[in-house]
């Protein structure tokens, strides 16, 4: 009961950067918001996200290039919607019951981590299904118009996340994703994709956040009506994953990589892509 809370945490980090995301497009609307409102009740997971144009199709069953070394099989595994009940107690352990309690959404945790897991390489990546619960507070800005830009104190937003994946051990994390990984395939193959292997689809995403540019400056925003974007294009057409990555800030983003590059040795036995040098954003008039 070690391995699978690995992946959902190093992942879990990504979604976990991804409840920031959403709040951020979403409810992050202006400088002064209004109190915030209770959050609503989480929806049921009876919806599957829309494959987006950028979603890879298979018309025939792909090449495994990433294979898990199955783990001993001790029990029967139930479906993946009656999971929850087998996989609860070995992720709570790991991440320590306040922090499942307090971060995670416990209910349909394995479909909603595959889920998220999908999107977060494509332009959005629906916040209905993330497994993790988002940062509660509004996304800080200084500047004006013309010179707007994420505060430096916004990335303490995400400090209960960034401890999390400080203090989540890959090896034990990777554990329980070998025990269970059945369940994470089915549910991958749930969501459109029967011939496709899951733990690629994690070693594409793992590789599209570990491409995240490391601006060397705060990237600067603009307002479209109620949401904010990023003023240079390049930045702005990129991933759910790669945009989140941006706005956790930079040390953030550097703490999430490293641990992101540990877990995708731990599944692939690859040493990671190099790290992403610094850059300077560009400024769009």
């Amino acid at each position: 009961m070690k391995t699978v809370t690995r992946i959902l945490i190093a992942i879990t980090v990504a979604a976990a950067l991804a409840a920031g995301y959403y709040y951020w497009l979403q409810r992050d609307r202006t400088p002064a918001p209004p109190p915030q409102a209770a959050a609503p009740e989480t929806p049921a997971l009876v919806e599957q996200a829309e494959p987006a144009p950028e979603a890879p199709a298979w018309d025939a069953p792909q090449p495994v290039q990433h294979p898990i070394e199955p783990a001993p099989v001790e029990e029967t595994l139930p479906a993946v919607r009656d999971s929850d009940s087998l996989i609860t107690p070995p992720l709570s352990a790991l991440v320590g019951k306040q922090a499942w309690s307090e971060l995670f959404y416990p209910e349909e945790i394995i479909r909603r981590i595959v889920t998220t897991v999908d999107n977060l390489p494509r332009r959005e990546a629906s916040a209905k299904l993330w497994p993790l619960q988002p940062a509660g507070t509004w996304m800080e800005t200084v500047g004006g118009e013309g010179n707007l830009i994420i505060s430096p104190a916004n990335a303490e937003r995400y400090a209960p996340y960034m401890t999390l994946v400080q203090n989540v051990p890959v090896d034990k994390a990777v554990t329980i994703y070998r025990r269970y990984y059945p369940l994470f395939q089915q549910a991958y193959a749930d969501l459109g994709y029967p011939d496709a292997y899951f733990n690629d689809r994690l070693v594409v995403t793992i590789d599209d956040l570990l491409a995240t540019p490391e601006p060397l400056e705060a990237p600067r925003l603009m307002q479209d009506k109620v949401i904010y974007q990023f003023a240079d294009p390049d930045l702005e057409k990129r991933s759910a994953g790669q945009k989140i990555m941006l706005r956790i800030g930079v040390e953030n983003a550097q703490i999430v990589k490293m641990k992101l590059r540990e877990l995708r040795a731990a599944i692939t036995r690859q040493p990671a892509p190099a790290a992403t040098p610094a850059t300077t954003p560009a400024v769009t008039p």
